[in-house]
């Protein structure tokens, strides 16, 4: 596959995870669940997962919209080593604060090992 096969896949995993992102609102009941949390904790979850959407999505039109230059430039090659290392740190922190055995946090482990694939091969082919 190409480089520029590999860096679409990101924009589109970027993508679905932005989506994904979301909807942790109504997927956990944040409403109800965060009401006995501090107000800086709770202020501070949704704050953080607003930034982190805010980033996946500026990485997926960077994917979409500079292919060439992701591929082609310095800059671009360190946005694409930054990704994959921060798909690698988010595996690492899974195993760290998300001990369940479940099949679904199973599947997400495998996603974020799976991006930290897809944004490392453009530098390999």
């Amino acid at each position: 596959m190409s480089a520029n096969a590999w860096i679409w896949l990101g924009g589109l995993h970027s993508l679905a995870f932005a989506a994904f992102h979301m909807a942790f609102w109504k997927l956990f009941g944040w409403r109800r669940s965060l009401q006995t949390a501090t107000v800086a904790d709770r202020a501070i979850l949704q704050i953080l997962n607003l930034r982190l959407i805010y980033v996946l999505l500026g990485i997926a039109a960077l994917c979409f919209f500079y292919t060439d230059e992701l591929q082609d430039t310095a800059l671009g090659r360190a946005v694409l080593v930054g990704m994959s290392l921060f798909w690698i740190g988010r595996t690492i922190e899974q195993f760290v604060f998300l001990r369940i055995n479940r099949p679904m946090v199973h599947v997400l482990t495998a996603l974020f090992v799976l991006g930290a694939v897809i944004f490392a091969m453009p530098l390999l082919v």
